[in-house]
Formats: structure tokens, sequence, C-alpha cells
């Protein structure tokens, strides 16, 4: 209940960032350049002078929007690979899973880095990367529920009556798959978050001046030891907000799976 807390608010606040937020995230105040916390400025200014207040709220509806799109990328791309393959298996499921297990070979923040070399750097480009450097987790988890679930009971009573592979698949393969994707997708969502942030802080992800969270640490980098204010504040609301769905993911996952049953005492 805690993560989802977390991730209301977090949500909330994105969604709300232009009521919310007290300035402007992209105005420039030179004046107030490295401004500590004061009246002004509750969490401080950057190098320009902006907000880092309002650069945070807003930099949540970046972040979050570029998590939610890459998740559905992701999901999508997966549910089109892993059902089949593990449906049919053969030569197809072969086929699939090499390609899968390629970009496995390449940990995620470094296939999205090749991605974005591919298509260039930018909010879409970004979603793209994190949504496609995730697909082999979800596609795997697909995979792996069809190849039991292929072989109960209401399978073999639909090919009795006439069903088609594709009406199977649909009607009662990925119906069965929902609960173990939904977990993966709200889990993934922490790393997602994290892997954006990461490209946007080596320059590769979303372009400044647009408030993201992992853009504003890399410019507060080298005021450091002057005003560490400008990297910590932001920092702090990527843990949070990674923590929140990291602890939403494994609540989901413990009231969801039906073999994780507690005996009372």
């Amino acid at each position: 209940m805690g993560g989802a807390l977390v991730v209301l608010v977090a949500a909330l606040v994105g969604l709300l960032a232009p009521v919310l937020a007290p300035y402007d995230p992209l105005h420039v105040d030179l004046p107030a350049a490295w401004e500590g916390p004061s009246a002004a400025h509750p969490l401080g200014a950057d190098e320009l002078g902006r907000d880092i207040l309002s650069r945070i709220v807003y930099g949540s509806r970046t972040s979050l929007e570029i998590a939610f799109v890459g998740v559905t990328i992701a999901l999508g791309l997966g549910v089109l690979i892993g059902p089949p393959a593990g449906f049919y298996g053969g030569w197809l499921d072969r086929a699939l899973m090499r390609l899968v297990d390629v970009m496995l070979a390449f940990p995620s923040i470094l296939l999205a880095i090749v991605i974005i070399a591919v298509i260039g750097s930018g909010s879409l480009s970004t979603m793209l990367a994190v949504g496609i450097s995730s697909v082999p987790a979800f596609a795997r988890l697909a995979r792996g529920s069809t190849l039991s679930l292929r072989n109960e009971e209401y399978v073999t009573a639909a090919r009795a009556v006439g069903a088609t592979d594709a009406h199977i698949i649909a009607a009662h393969i990925l119906p069965n798959l929902l609960t173990p994707l939904i977990v993966q997708s709200t889990l993934r969502l922490s790393t997602m978050v994290l892997t954006a942030a990461g490209l946007s802080f080596i320059g590769l992800g979303v372009r400044p001046p647009f408030p993201e969270w992992g853009t504003m640490m890399s410019e507060a980098r080298s005021a450091l030891r002057e005003a560490p204010h400008a990297m910590m504040f932001p920092g702090l609301a990527l843990m949070l907000v990674v923590l929140g769905f990291n602890l939403f993911g494994d609540g989901l996952r413990d009231a969801l799976d039906p073999r994780d049953v507690k005996e009372g005492v």
C-alpha cells in the first residue's frame, strides 16, 4: 500500500504539474543561479536560476510518460512474440527465442544506447529505446506461461469443438497471461524510469531544456560541491518513485499469485 501511495502521488503530481508547479520550469532567472532552498525557491534553483521544485514536478510527468509508453511498447511486442512461440513450438519457437536471446545478451541500458544511436535522441526515441530493450522480459514470461497453458484441459476442449489456433490464443491463453504480465509491467516501470534517467544523464535521452530528472542531475554535477541541492533533490525524487514502483509490484505479485498462500499461525 505504501508503494501504491507513492505511485499514485507521483502520477497526480505529473498530471497536475501546471497547477502544482510554482514557476514555469523553463523560466530563467540568472541572479538566482545556484541559489539554495529559500522561501522563493523551496528546493533552490539551478545554474540558470530555474526553480528546481517546478522542474521536478514537470519532470515527474516526463519520466512517467516515458515509462508508461515504454511498458506499452514492451508489453505489446512481448505478447506478439511469446504466446505464438510457446503455443506452436518447433522452428517458430527456436527462431523467436534466439532473437530474444540475442537481445538478452546486451544489458538493457546498453541496448537502449544502441537503439538511440540508430534512431537519434529525444523523448520519443527514449520511449522506443526503453520499450524495445524490455521486450525480452515480457516475451520470455509470456512464452513460459503459454507452454504450461497450452496443455490445459480447456485448451484441449476448445480444439475438440473446432476452435482455431488464433481463437484459442486470444480467448483462452491471453486472458490467463494477464496476471503475470500486469505484475511484470509494474516492476518494469521502475527499470524504465531508471533507464530513461540514465540515458538523459549521459546526454542521450530527453534534450535540455525540457525538465527530466536525469537531465537535471547531469546539469548539476559540475557544481556538486557548491550547490549539492541541485542534484540531491532530483535524485531523491527518482529514488522514491523507483522504490514505490518496486514495492507496489512486489505487493501486487503477492496479492495476485494464487500459489503464494500464506497460512495463519
